[in-house]
This record gives structure tokens, C-alpha cells and sequence, in this order.
């Protein structure tokens, strides 16, 4: 294939995957500086204090200086691994290939080639929150290429990661 063309090719889908990305943020780039929350009634005296959602809040981050503990392993659902599957097939085989052996359709120009799931250093050097992590957050949150996008719409699903993660595993056992 023509130089040029690849180059084409590459920038084209370059340029879907952070579109892509927009989308799973739902294209909001903007937020107005100062938005004033809804008025809320006064609660009257003898109606009982509305309650709070604790899964809307988030987890206390941990005191500075303590490391992260390892998020606890979500269980994975025949819902979750055929959501897996079917994200892996549209997104991620793009680059990592069908078989996860890093010879996607984009993969020809990039760089740096993407990384391969057979591979079995590969398989040793990285562990599964690691995985996670780059799932999720994209190469630049594990220090590997930026060319791999995040996927912050699946930060509310662990146990769709959790499905990808075993995925790529499998792929380490072919």
C-alpha cells in the first residue's frame, strides 16, 4: 500500500477513535463555568432529611502517600463478556487484530506496533489491574502509546473489564 495512503488510512481512523472518544464522554467539551445547582425546597420541620445515594458517591481517596489498593474482582456475567466480545471485535481488533496478535488493519502504520496478547513475555510482564487500567484510561495511563484511546464509558462497568482482561488472557493460552 502507497505511503501516502496509509498515512490516510491511519489518520482516518485516528481521528474516528478520538471522535469515538468524544462520544463515550457524550461530546460535551464545554461545561459553563459557574452552574447554579436547581433550588432545592426547604425541607419542611417534621419531613424527614432526604437520603443520599451512596453508590452516586464516590470513594474517599485514599491519605497521601498510601498506594492504591487493588480494585476488588468483578464477577463476569454471560451479559458482560458478550459485551466484551463485541467491543473487542469493533474497537480493539482495529489495532490488536481479530486473533490478539497486534496485526490490526491500523496497526500497519502505526509507530508503534500495538501489543500482542500471545505474546507470553507480554502476558508475564503485566498484570491484570494494569490491563485494566490501559482498558480503561487508555495507553498513556500505563505510560504506553497514546494512540490507544480510553474508554471512560466503561469506567462504571468492572465486570465488562473484567471480561476484556480475561479475554486478553485467553489470547495468552492459544
Amino acid at each position: 500500500m502507497n505511503v501516502s495512503i496509509r498515512l490516510a488510512v491511519v489518520s482516518s481512523i485516528a481521528s474516528a477513535m478520538l471522535l469515538a472518544g468524544a462520544a463515550c464522554k457524550g461530546g460535551e467539551t464545554t461545561q459553563p463555568a459557574n452552574p447554579k445547582p436547581p433550588a432545592q425546597p426547604s425541607p419542611s420541620p417534621t419531613a424527614p432529611a432526604p437520603q443520599q445515594k451512596a453508590e452516586n458517591t464516590p470513594p474517599p481517596a485514599a491519605p497521601a502517600g498510601e498506594a492504591e489498593k487493588p480494585a476488588a474482582k468483578a464477577e463476569v456475567t454471560p451479559e458482560a463478556k458478550k459485551e466484551a466480545d463485541d467491543l473487542f471485535a469493533s474497537l480493539c481488533s482495529t489495532c490488536h487484530g481479530a486473533d490478539g496478535s497486534g496485526n490490526g488493519p491500523a496497526s500497519a502504520a502505526f509507530p508503534v506496533k500495538p501489543a500482542s496478547f500471545a505474546d507470553a513475555d507480554f502476558q508475564k510482564k503485566v498484570s491484570d489491574e494494569e490491563i485494566a487500567k490501559a482498558i480503561v484510561g487508555g495507553g498513556a495511563a500505563v505510560g504506553k502509546s497514546p494512540l490507544m484511546p480510553a474508554n471512560p464509558n466503561l469506567e462504571g462497568k468492572p465486570a465488562v473489564v473484567a471480561a476484556l482482561v480475561q479475554k486478553i488472557r485467553e489470547f495468552g493460552k492459544q
